[in-house]
């Protein structure tokens, strides 16, 4: 036992030297090490011992593997086929977390299409390593656990990543068993170490840590996170460790697992996944979901259960919002549209002031359109429902008082447009009815649809402030390419949100 340990700590020696794997996300941890050539080595294998589903190398390239079809999507399969990979890559990469709800999900249908690679690929791993990169930093670990295991996670730059989603989503002994199962990848001592804990091993994992002190192959902090984790009685009485900055997410698991769990509300959006355990207290559950529900990672179902789970004993933040979420939905199920009328308001006014305006109306647009509401708050539920999916249901049976309210109806119905004076609405309304900008449609035409979404969806970054023009070079190129629904999303959020 002892001479296989000290074999396998001699062989992380040399990744000592070796560069972390490249990657746009400071976080992702260094679990892994590439070991000194050896002729014997074994080829790197598909992950057949667990439940993975991979697909071998060399059988399709990963930027064109996909979770959505063009059946689902509408794109052609060109989309990103006369691209360069690193253009994309870099526009990926410049997408806010926060932009337009209507650009969030065109950029994640992006992100999960199943289309054909660029030709003039030199790399074949550019833009799907673009893709998973921009997954993570949205925190959408289930997307991006998915993408990787269809494509093929068995060279070490997916494998990290993949190890570290697995991580992040609490399916450790999965990861560990993967690892295991592929040779082909050589895990850090850290890594190895904590894997051999989650299957039992616990006398072979103090033996690798005090082989690794003892040739110095394992870092301070490193010794002090892993000694805590598999003796935490050694260190009892001792202040808590300073968490590694960046934090990674093995790191991450070692400070929970001694009862040290950082709290996630300033770290990646990546780790907020780890505060929707149920062993997570109420208030950082909600939190980490409201994070998520922003960045359209989380179904707002699931934030809509965690209000309602139980009664806030505190006010303030995230107790007023989920009081006042708790009132309109106990108005909405009694029917009682008074009851609606005084509760929608507050409910309405808490959220969207903290960026869950969306959400919100994805949850109640509908129903809310649907009642015989006092004047004041129809027209509030109206201009919520115009923000939610069926804004096309929602404005077929309006009667909207306000010239503002008439010029949403008017943009959901696909009615001629009048639009109230200033220079949002007028370009509104001119994006609208205008011709697509040439520069984009060139390179739609180019098979370059992709790069031009992108490029769009950067013009809206800054939202109803973003250049007039802007609003309508991106309004009409998206409805020239038969994008009508989302030109409407995105004028009407423009317009109301």
């Amino acid at each position: 036992m002892r001479a296989s340990l000290l074999a396998l700590a001699v062989l992380a020696g040399p990744a000592l030297a070796d560069d972390a794997p490249l990657s746009a996300i400071p976080w992702l941890s260094d679990s892994l090490s590439a070991p000194a050539p050896r002729t014997d080595e074994p080829a790197a294998t598909p992950l057949t011992d667990t439940d993975v589903t991979v697909m071998a190398l060399g059988e399709t390239r990963r930027d064109a593997v996909g979770l959505l079809s063009v059946g689902l999507t509408g794109l052609p399969r060109d989309t990103f086929a006369g691209s360069d990979p690193a253009r994309l890559a870099r526009l990926i990469a410049d997408q806010p977390a926060d932009a337009l709800p209507a650009m969030q999900d065109l950029v994640t249908m992006l992100l999960l299409a199943e289309l054909d690679p660029p030709r003039a690929a030199t790399d074949p791993d550019t833009l799907f390593f673009a893709r998973i990169d921009a997954l993570l930093r949205l925190g959408a670990l289930d997307q991006a656990q998915a993408l990787l295991e269809r494509a093929g996670a068995t060279d070490q730059a997916a494998f990290r990543r993949w190890w570290d989603t697995s991580l992040l989503s609490g399916n450790d002994v999965r990861a560990c068993d993967a690892m295991t199962a592929n040779p082909g990848v050589a895990p850090t001592l850290p890594a190895r170490i904590f894997c051999l804990t989650r299957g039992g091993d616990w006398a072979a994992a103090a033996l690798t840590l005090d082989t690794g002190r003892a040739i110095g192959v394992i870092d301070e902090n490193e010794q002090e996170l892993l000694g805590r984790f598999l003796d935490p009685e050694l260190y009892e009485g001792e202040p808590p460790p300073v968490p590694p900055r960046p934090l990674t997410p093995l790191a991450f698991r070692l400070l929970d697992g001694i009862g040290e769990t950082p709290s996630t509300r300033d770290l990646p959006l990546a780790f907020a996944a780890a505060d929707l355990r149920p062993t997570t207290g109420w208030k950082a559950q909600i939190e980490a979901a409201e994070r998520l529900v922003r960045a359209r990672s989380l179904d707002p179902n699931r934030l809509l259960a965690l209000y309602t789970e139980n009664r806030p004993a505190a006010s303030g933040g995230v107790w007023d919002r989920a009081r006042a979420i708790q009132r309109l939905d106990a108005a909405l199920l009694g029917g009682d549209p008074q009851a609606v009328a005084d509760a929608l308001p507050g409910a309405w006014t808490r959220m969207r002031d903290t960026g869950l305006g969306p959400a919100f109306a994805q949850l109640y647009g509908a129903a809310l359109a649907r009642m015989d509401l006092p004047p004041a708050s129809g027209a509030l539920a109206l201009r919520i429902g115009l923000l939610s999916p069926d804004y096309d249901r929602v404005a077929r049976d309006a009667e909207p008082s306000l010239a503002r309210d008439a010029f949403a109806v008017a943009i959901a119905r696909g009615d001629d447009l009048v639009p109230p004076v200033g220079p949002l609405t007028q370009a509104i309304a001119d994006g609208m009815t205008a011709d697509a900008p040439a520069n984009l449609t060139r390179l739609a035409t180019d098979g370059r649809l992709g790069e031009a979404l992108l490029e769009a969806a950067l013009m809206l970054t800054e939202g109803a402030e973003a250049d007039p023009q802007d609003i309508v070079d991106a309004l009409a190129f998206l409805r020239s390419v038969g994008m009508i629904d989302v030109a409407r999303r995105t004028a009407l959020q423009l317009l109301l949100a």
